[in-house]
């Protein structure tokens, strides 16, 4: 790191005991996929896939085919889930790559079964049902318009009887999504899992039952044990941040995996009255010391985070001063003794017994944790501590 002027520290030690510990808290009977789109939520879905698996979890869900591709040229030879859609044209690669493919509708299942089925081959695939999300999903209120009218085409237990048709299509599982798993209030909630459970016991009746059945996010791994089912798809618990403030995580131990650091690349003395950067809309009310350092909003630190928070500098809090530019930022370090030039700046995470959080950038930009970490780009090299 001497010849880095910023970078993102990533811990696979403690990547590997988050998902020991979220292992540890899940039924016996679950598997646990590792989410690791946005590559890896910005951590480097490669690297901390392999410490994944290494670690309890048996697979791994992306959003998006390209997400998936990578990791399989990597040698990750597990079930890997892409939730999002894939168009049709790509059907090939799905079966050259031997991916699994979400499926939330029959014509997007009658897309990927025409291009496959002419060739002789088969996509595996898992069947997408909104609960409540009212997102991606065969929407499950028709279950109960329709419960005196088993056979309408809008039905969603006939349209996974009529996917299961389908000719190159192999159903793996069926899953759903909660909406505020997060909240303290589960009311909502558990009325999504109780019609995801009506739905499964109406496929069953069916005769229609596939090897996972999964509804379980971070929130509800830690804080709904009953949707566990036989399989559950943490994500952010998984990099050590919270899914919210409002989950009780007392019986489980987090710990967060990435810090973003930088280095002090200028320091000049200034009077009162010194405007600071764009727009000067930070003027100096005494004789100070600011720091230059590089880091802007291309590498992801919000241009809202101007005239706003801290930085830790020598184990102190050092006010962010004027706008957040794209490359730099400015610090009030006039309070700090023996400041100097490649100092190391922590921008988030531990500097001697301080600490800034993801929590509390994000509380400070009314966002989430999840943001703070996934939008850091790629131009911020990764290092990896074992």
């Amino acid at each position: 790191m001497d010849n880095l002027i910023i970078w993102a520290e990533v811990d696979l030690n403690a990547y590997a005991h988050n998902i020991r510990e979220l292992k540890r808290i899940t039924r016996p009977d679950a598997r646990l996929m590792a989410v690791v789109k946005a590559d890896g939520y910005g951590h480097g879905a490669i690297e901390v896939a392999r410490i994944a698996l290494q670690n309890g979890a048996e697979h791994l869900g992306v959003a998006r085919i390209n997400e998936a591709i990578p990791l399989r040229e990597a040698g990750l030879e597990v079930p890997i889930l892409i939730f999002g859609y894939t168009p049709p044209e790509l059907a090939a690669q799905l079966v050259d790559y031997d991916l699994s493919q979400t499926v939330y509708s029959f014509s997007t299942a009658c897309a990927l079964s025409d291009r496959v089925s002419r060739e002789g081959k088969t996509i595996k695939i898992h069947i997408k049902v909104d609960s409540g999300m009212g997102r991606l999903g065969i929407v499950l209120e028709d279950l109960i318009k329709n419960q005196a009218s088993k056979s309408s085409a809008s039905n969603p237990v006939q349209t996974v009887a009529s996917i299961d048709r389908l000719s190159g299509l192999e159903i793996e599982g069926v899953f759903t999504h909660f909406a505020t798993s997060d909240s303290a209030d589960k009311t909502y909630a558990d009325k999504q899992l109780t019609l995801f459970m009506d739905f499964l016991d109406e496929l069953r009746k069916e005769r229609l039952e596939f090897p996972i059945n999964h509804a379980a996010n971070s929130a509800a791994l830690i804080d709904l044990p009953d949707s566990h089912l036989n399989m559950v798809r943490p994500g952010i618990a998984t990099y050590g941040l919270h899914p919210s403030r409002e989950v009780q995580t007392t019986h489980v131990d987090l710990k967060p995996v990435m810090s973003l650091k930088c280095k002090i690349v200028h320091l000049k003395k200034v009077p009162a009255g010194f405007n600071v950067s764009y727009g000067i809309t930070y003027q100096t009310t005494s004789p100070t010391t600011i720091a230059t350092i590089p880091v802007g909003y291309a590498d992801g630190f919000n241009r809202l985070l101007s005239n706003r928070g801290h930085m830790l500098v020598r184990g102190q809090r050092a006010p962010i001063v004027g706008r957040v530019c794209m490359d730099l930022t400015m610090l009030d370090v006039g309070n700090i003794d023996k400041v100097d030039i490649e100092d190391e700046v922590v921008i988030f995470g531990r500097q001697g017994t301080e600490a800034i959080t993801a929590e509390d950038l994000a509380a400070q930009l009314q966002t989430i944790n999840y943001e703070i970490v996934s939008t850091i780009t790629s131009r911020v090299p990764r290092i990896y501590l074992d």
